[in-house]
């Protein structure tokens, strides 16, 4: 877990569900003893693993302590709030919204939209002076990582102007010293690589998620301030750069009828990778001008990753902020303030990986020939060569492989089954076979054993030829486990026990043949108790030969006794 990285995984918490892999448009994931890990150096902070993933693990790093810290300095510090807030706080009035801030500690609260106005005006200005071309917005900071890592070829065509937030950030500064503090609230995980890389300009960049945890760790219910302490956000209201937050929306504040600029919007990622991938010829274009705006979240802002599912992208949403556009853009706006900025190409060099390597990492998941590729996407990948780069870059591990893990599980199975001791059989619903070995087969008639040699009875009715079918019955029915020994039957006596596999769904059953050890076990019993017979015979004989023996050796001792009694009276 990189908790630096602006987006990390909290890996007790992962389920290994590979999602994330899937919607990566950069394939910074690396899957380590099945956690799925953000690769910092790969990862633009678009913020769409955090957005999809099931189980919460993906995280926006928390800067909460980070911002306390700092509003306890003697610093004052101004709040940066995001176009999107009117969607995030959908049920609280603007000034209220400024109002709690404000009791937070922060001096005063300021839209970044202002930041926006600024740079529709200085693009404006850059296309009315700008050759025929292609031209991209940098408002979007993941977009512009995105391009510096993924697209080099297209940096140069990123319009050389700071982002909204970071001209925001300057604006604050010339209006109310450069010695201030300004932390940024919004929608995005970008914009920490913002205050990460700029801190001359920026402090902070936290989540609306984090503000509103701030709010309840300081009882502060903004919903609820009266209206007589109400607040207006400093130094003065935005207007047309509010549209910001929505797809489009930056377009709109740059449209011009005189002027000769088509602008186009796509938003989107993996959108923007089809973009991208083909090179346009500017000799094609005439004098021709293009302006796309691009966004890394589908539908814009508001469509962030922190925005909740009931109010990201709704039409209700994108009303919301519409109704704080008055319509107008910033071609007419005069800045005095210097935005300029040029991006740099950050290129991320794939090693070169040969067809023989390739073909090894197939194999390593049991893909011997172009048939075995299923490409079912169940790993995160959309091909299994893609899976195979990855398991070769050490950022996949073979037990993602879906068709590979079954393989491997039936193989277990199978070899289970078919050497254990004992007949096994696992029985559906329907008291249909759907697996069993040979020595089950075994236990019954020479058809069974038939029937098991041409299609290993697989789908055959349990009760057509066990006799225990109706214990079966009972443990599909009820669940748990039965077991019942030296049951008899026919010709031989059997150990039964079944197990519940699936509730209701599905069973499993171990027989023995106890038969030959019970029979044994009767001829042992037979033979001890002839023995024990002729021992108490021999014993009786000896108890009578001895009480004879023993009756007649009194009448002798009696008979001595007496004569010698006679004698001594004589004397």
């Amino acid at each position: 877990m990189n908790i630096q990285s602006p987006v990390y995984t909290t890996e007790n918490i992962c389920q290994d569900c590979y999602k994330c892999i899937r919607h990566c448009p950069c394939r910074a994931i690396r899957i380590d003893n099945g956690r799925a890990g953000v690769i910092p150096e790969l990862c633009v902070a678009c913020g769409m693993c955090v957005r999809i993933c099931p189980a919460k693990a993906k995280k926006i790093r928390p800067d909460l302590t980070r911002v306390k810290y700092l509003l306890s300095s003697s610093k004052k510090i101004y709040a940066s709030l995001a176009p999107s807030f009117v969607s995030y706080f959908k049920h609280c009035k603007p000034e209220a919204l400024t109002t709690a801030i404000k009791q937070l500690g922060f001096s005063g609260v300021s839209e970044t939209a202002l930041g926006a106005q600024i740079v529709s005006s200085q693009i404006a200005n850059f296309l009315n002076q700008a050759k025929a071309g292609v031209y991209l917005s940098s408002a979007c900071p993941a977009v512009v990582d995105y391009i510096k890592k993924y697209a080099p070829t297209y940096v140069n065509n990123i319009v050389p102007v700071l982002s909204p937030l970071l001209s925001h950030a300057k604006l604050l500064r010339k209006t109310f010293g450069e010695n201030i503090g300004v932390v940024f609230f919004g929608p995005c995980a970008a914009k920490k690589n913002e205050a990460d890389r700029r801190p001359e300009l920026l402090d902070l960049a936290v989540s609306f998620n984090d503000l509103t945890q701030f709010f309840v760790t300081e009882n502060i219910h903004p919903e609820s301030i009266d209206p007589k302490d109400y607040s207006q956000m400093t130094p003065q209201l935005a207007e047309e750069g509010k549209i910001y937050a929505v797809e489009g929306g930056m377009n709109d504040t740059l449209r011009n009828a005189k002027n000769d600029v088509r602008f186009f919007t796509v938003s989107g990622l993996r959108n923007l990778e089809r973009l991208f991938r083909e090179v346009p010829d500017h000799s094609k274009l005439g004098d021709c001008k293009i302006f796309i705006e691009c966004l890394a979240c589908n539908g814009g802002c508001v469509n962030g990753p922190v925005m909740s599912d009931e109010s990201a992208g709704t039409l209700a949403s994108i009303a919301q902020i519409a109704q704080a556009y008055n319509g107008g853009n910033s071609l007419s706006r005069k800045y005095d303030l210097h935005i300029d900025d040029y991006a740099s190409a950050e290129p991320q060099h794939e090693p070169e990986i040969s067809e023989k390597e390739i073909k090894s990492a197939l194999a390593q998941v049991g893909k011997f020939v172009p048939a075995d590729e299923l490409n079912c996407g169940g790993c995160g990948y959309f091909t299994c060569r893609e899976f195979a780069k990855a398991l070769l870059a050490n950022k996949a591990e073979s037990e993602m492989c879906v068709s590979y893990l079954r393989q491997l599980a039936q193989r277990k199975s199978n070899a289970l089954i078919r050497y254990i001791p004992a007949g096994v059989v696992i029985v559906d619903r329907h008291l249909r076979v759907v697996e069993c070995n040979r020595r089950f087969a075994e236990l019954f008639d020479e058809s069974v054993i038939i029937a098991f040699d041409s299609c290993g009875l697989v789908g055959a009715d349990i009760n057509l030829f066990a006799g225990f079918g109706d214990l079966i019955a009972t443990v599909l029915k009820n669940g748990g486990e039965l077991q019942r020994n030296h049951q008899v039957y026919g010709d031989k006596i059997l150990n039964v026990s079944i197990f519940t596999i699936s509730p209701h769904q599905s069973v499993g059953a171990i027989v023995q043949n106890v038969t030959s050890i019970e029979l044994h076990r009767e001829q042992v019993s037979e033979r001890a108790r002839a023995v024990i017979q002729k021992n108490i015979i021999t014993c009786q004989k000896i108890a009578r030969n001895l009480g004879e023996h023993m009756a007649e050796t009194e009448i002798l001792l009696r008979e001595i006794a007496g004569a010698y009694a006679v004698v001594k009276e004589q004397k």
